[in-house]
């Protein structure tokens, strides 16, 4: 299985192509802004140095959010552009997926994960993935939310957080008295994503409509 993977939802732009679990060249770049100048060439010089040719690959994954508006239709614009030339599928992953995807194994024992996303408007979105055996399938507690940081629920036990508000979320919980782990990573990376999109592709996690999840509405003001 070869799929190439793409992300661009928050802070950074990440590409990485995996044949089997194993990656065979990445990138990533720090942005806050210009997703749409930084992907396409990330994506170009993944395929060359890998020596792989579009049609080649098996599917196309990216982060179809939550995240920036510009970012998540950047990443699936491209996906779907090189899958529509390859005949091949989209593999939408979530920002959260991702996130939990990539905390290492020891952080997220016996623990539910809990991934946060900084809406940028004083909340956060939250997705939630259940800490019982299998992990790796990626039980998720229902869709992403978007909350205020004082309206976050009390987690029935142990908790890892991942994601860019990450450290706010797991001071609040802490502050409760629940029994918090600040876990990694703060930012999707796309190896991660490609794994996810392994795992969906196999029917480990269900089906996901390729199409922007903003959770909250884009912040644009109407003329």
């Amino acid at each position: 299985m070869l799929i190439l993977a793409l992300d661009a939802a928050l802070a950074r732009c990440s590409v990485a192509l995996m044949r089997d679990g194993v990656v065979l060249a990445e990138r990533r770049q720090e942005a806050g802004r210009g997703h749409a100048s930084l992907l396409p060439p990330m994506v170009e010089a993944v395929l060359v140095e890998a020596g792989v040719a579009a049609a080649a690959l098996t599917a196309v994954a990216a982060v179809v959010g939550p995240g920036g508006f510009t970012g998540i239709r950047t990443a699936l614009a491209l996906a779907e552009g090189l899958a529509l030339g390859a005949g091949i599928p989209v593999v939408a992953v979530t920002t959260g997926e991702a996130l939990a995807e990539a905390v290492p194994a020891e952080q997220r024992e016996g623990r539910e994960v809990w991934t946060a996303v900084d809406t940028k408007r004083g909340r956060v979105v939250l997705e939630r993935f259940a800490a019982a055996p299998p992990f790796g399938s990626l039980v998720a507690l229902g869709e992403p939310e978007a909350m205020d940081e004082a309206a976050l629920p009390r987690p029935p036990g142990p908790v890892a957080v991942a994601g860019d508000a990450a450290l706010a979320v797991a001071a609040r919980l802490a502050s409760r008295g629940a029994n918090t782990l600040l876990a990694g990573p703060r930012l999707p990376e796309a190896a991660a994503v490609a794994r996810v999109a392994a795992r969906r592709l196999a029917g480990e996690i269900p089906p996901l409509a390729a199409q922007p999840m903003y959770v909250e509405p884009p912040a644009v003001r109407q003329p």
